[in-house]
This record gives structure tokens, sequence and C-alpha cells, in this order.
């Protein structure tokens, strides 16, 4: 094929069982979820777009330079990031030309084979725009120039795909230091697309985030208290958690902690080490039990006002200097690293674990924990749930692994159904449907092998694409 002809992209069975029965069995149990509803309760796309509700500016804006599935992909083979369009730290010089990023995603169209950033893109091309033909440097203008058009339209328009997507509720992340006001424009605008948000209040519990004790003086003047004491700094998180629960209908506070150590400090201890990292002066094995003690105090407050607490350890953030100077944050250089669970957790789980009223939603990039580790912890703590196959790991394959490494231990009820945690708009509703397409397929073999009812397979099937996540989210 020379990736002119016109076909259709996508195999209607693809990422089912290739035995017959077992793929009977998961056509039928896909065809009960595949209209669901999309809860999306974590993610990172902008709420911008559905304030402001504008066109996306081109098909490079919308697929390429944002999304760093796809650009880090063309790095790894030598194409620079200035090339794909992303913004410089200093404002130096990148690419500005949509047509000419697209293209040299086209040229390299096919680095991305058997990832499931090709699966996503494929989805979106020909379930989102219509589009019949592969892309390839032979087909780069064509898809360019009928994806612009269709992005010209008005059903094309953020507000008009989250409902062409089926999106029940979809979840953004801000910073603790947020003013929202971009979630107050949508509940001003009478829309009715339901967008939260999550605290996320890294830059103020991380002594090693750049410019941490101007982030802490800025909260409190946000907060309207002096957060530079151990009391006024606990009060101010309290009052800005309470701020998005009201301005953004935030139900959960999201934390990306190198490990996934906790504490549970004396106070005054606690309020020492608050007063060295306010001064600069933190070790390295400070910082990081400060951050520990950060997640019970976080675990305390959501007793008290019900945001659920989502742990995401195990990133090595920002691997490059060079990149992060660069470029800044989160731009493809987080690599997963070795985490562990049973200890670096105890100081938590002594202190709330046993608490019912509590969720607690742990997510990992060390698969070789999901068995040993997280599995057994989720299935004895009340207040632990296992997020899903996350990141590195939001794969066809990965997804695969976490149900068979997990079901045994946690069951399918310890879980949190599928989370997107994407920037990319556009491949929610792929992503939603590569995670029903992967459980229907792993519930068909349980039927097949005896191991699930028949009947009862439907149900799980529908819990684990929609009902956990709303539970599990108090959404």
């Amino acid at each position: 094929m020379d990736g002119i002809t016109k076909a259709g992209l996508l195999d209607p069975d693809r990422l089912f069982p290739v035995g017959e029965r077992e793929r009977g069995i998961a056509r039928a149990l896909y065809a009960e979820v595949a209209g669901l509803p999309i809860v999306s309760p974590h993610g990172h796309t902008d709420p911008r777009w559905y304030a402001e509700d504008e066109a996306f500016p081109d098909p490079a804006q919308l697929f390429v330079t944002p999304d760093h599935y796809v650009f880090r992909m063309l790095c790894s083979q030598g194409v620079a990031l200035e090339d794909l369009g992303v913004p410089r730290v200093d404002g130096g010089r990148t690419e500005t030309d949509g047509r000419t990023i697209w293209r040299r995603l086209a040229e390299s169209y096919h680095l991305l084979r058997g990832t499931p950033s090709r699966l996503w893109l494929d989805h979106t091309f020909e379930t989102v725009f219509g589009l019949d033909r592969r892309l390839s440097a032979a087909t780069a203008d064509h898809c360019y120039d009928h994806i612009a058009d269709c992005l010209a339209r008005p059903e094309f328009r953020p507000r008009a795909l989250f409902e062409r997507f089926g999106i029940e509720v979809i979840a953004t992340t801000e910073s603790a230091l947020d003013d929202l006001r971009w979630h107050r424009q949508i509940r001003a605008s009478g829309w009715k697309g339901r967008v939260v948000t999550a605290y996320r209040p890294d830059a103020v519990v991380d002594p090693e985030f750049a410019g941490f004790a101007q982030n802490v003086e800025r909260m409190g003047a946000l907060a309207g208290v002096d957060a530079t004491t151990w009391a006024g700094y606990l009060e101010a998180h309290r009052i800005r958690r309470a701020y998005f629960k009201a301005e953004g209908g935030a139900t959960s506070s999201d934390h990306g902690h190198a490990t996934a150590r906790t504490e549970d400090l004396p106070q005054a201890e606690a309020a020492a080490l608050f007063a060295k990292a306010l001064a600069g002066k933190a070790s390295p094995e400070e910082a990081d039990a400060f951050r520990g003690h950060m997640l019970t105090e976080m675990a305390r407050m959501s007793l008290e006002d019900g945001l659920v607490l989502q742990i995401h350890p195990g990133s090595v953030r920002n691997h490059s200097p060079e990149v992060l100077a660069k470029f800044g944050r989160d731009k493809g250089f987080d690599i997963p690293s070795r985490t562990d669970y049973v200890r670096a957790l105890r100081p938590l789980l002594d202190a709330v674990g046993m608490r019912p009223d509590l969720t607690v939603i742990l997510f990992t990039l060390d698969e070789s924990t999901c068995a040993r580790e997280l599995a057994p912890l989720a299935g004895v703590y009340p207040a632990l749930r296992l997020g899903p196959a996350w990141w590195f790991f939001d794969s066809p394959e990965g997804m695969r692994r976490y149900r068979e490494l997990t079901t045994e231990t946690a069951g399918f009820y310890n879980t949190v159904g599928f989370n997107d945690d994407t920037r990319a708009f556009c491949s929610i509703p792929a992503r939603h449907d590569m995670a029903r397409r992967v459980d229907c397929a792993y519930l068909a073999t349980l039927v097949a092998t005896g191991r699930l009812a028949e009947d009862e397979a439907p149900e799980v099937a529908r819990d684990l694409a929609y009902n956990l996540a709303r539970k599990a989210y108090r959404l």
C-alpha cells in the first residue's frame, strides 16, 4: 500500500483476542460499553479552550506541538524540538509555519508504528476528521488541508467536540497558584459542559521546585493569610482547596512527587523543616521528607473537605538539563524510575489508611510493583485505590499487564477505571476506546477460561468503562 489508496485506517476488531470464541465474547462486551459517556477525571487539557471556544489554530498546533508523546519520538530520531514548533523559554527561534511542522510529522510518521500514539492518531484522523488515507509524506498536504478545513467549521470548536465526544465530565489540572479564571468563565457562560479542576500543589509543597519560597508567599497572598508560618501555611492550603472546590468544582488533588515517600512528623519538627525549606537551606533528604509529610497533611485535609488524593510518583522529571533550560518543564524528558510503596506509604497508612471515608489513588511507573506491592496494599487498606496503567504504560500491552498483575489480589473494585491523563484533546475518545477494548479483551479471556461468569462480564465491563471512575472521583 502506498498510503494514498483510500481505505479505512482502523481494524474494527483491533485489540481483541485472536481466538474465535474469545473474540466473539470481546465483541459482545465492547458493544455494551462503546457508547457509554466519557468520564475523564484526570487530565491536562487547557480550560481556556472551553472558556473561549475558539477554533484550534491549525493541525500542527493541535497534534504536534503540544503533544510530548509525539514530539519525543521524533526527537529521539534527531528531529529538533524547535523544528516542531515547541516554544523556547528564551523566546528564541522555533518553527511557526504549521504546514512545515506537519510535513515533518508526516515524513516521520513511520516512527510511531506499533505505538499507542499511532493508534490514537489514526483513530482521531478517521473518526473525528473523516480522513480515509494514511498520513505519509505523500499525503501530508492533503491531510493538512482536510483537517484545517474542518477546524474552520463551528462543529470542530472545543465545546462542539466535547459534546460530540460524549464527554460527561472532564477534569483539568491547575497549580495551587492559579486564579481559575477560565473555570469561572466557563461557568458564567451558561454552557452545560462540565469541566472541573484539580488542586495541584507541587509548586508550594516541593522545596526543590523553582521559586518555592516566592510561591509560598504568593499562595498566602491569594489566601489572605501569612503562609510563611507553619500554621498559616497549612491554613492557606485549606483556603485554596476550598477555593478550588467552589470556583472550579474540584473533587480531587494531584501530587506528582519524585517518590512515594510519606511521613507523619510531629508538628514542631514539621514546622522546623518548613522554615528551613523557606530559607532555601533544606538538604535533598530534608526536601523529600517535607514532601512526604505534606502528603499526609493533604490526606488529613481530604478527610475534612472530601477531595480525593492522587499520588503520581516515580518519574525522574526533566532528565535532560539542556532541554529543561531551553524549553522548560513537561517536554518529554520525564523518565520512569524504581519506586517503593510498602515502606514509603506506611506513615500515611498508619495515620489514615483504615479510613473508608478517604480515597487515595495510587499510580505507578514501576510495573514491577503492581503485583508485589500495589495490589496487595489496595487489596486490604480501605482508603487505597489503584489508578490505571499510566503514562508510558497507557498502551494495549501496559493495560493488559496491569489487569493481569492486579486483579488476582485487588480485584476490579479496588481500581478506578480509566483516565486519559492527556493534553491532546482530540485523542480522548481514542484513548478511552483503547481502554475499553483492552478491558473487554481481558474479560473475554476470563470468561473463556471459566474465571468469570458470562452473565457477570457485561456489568464488570460497564464498571471499568464508566462507573468506577465516577464513584472513585466523586463525580
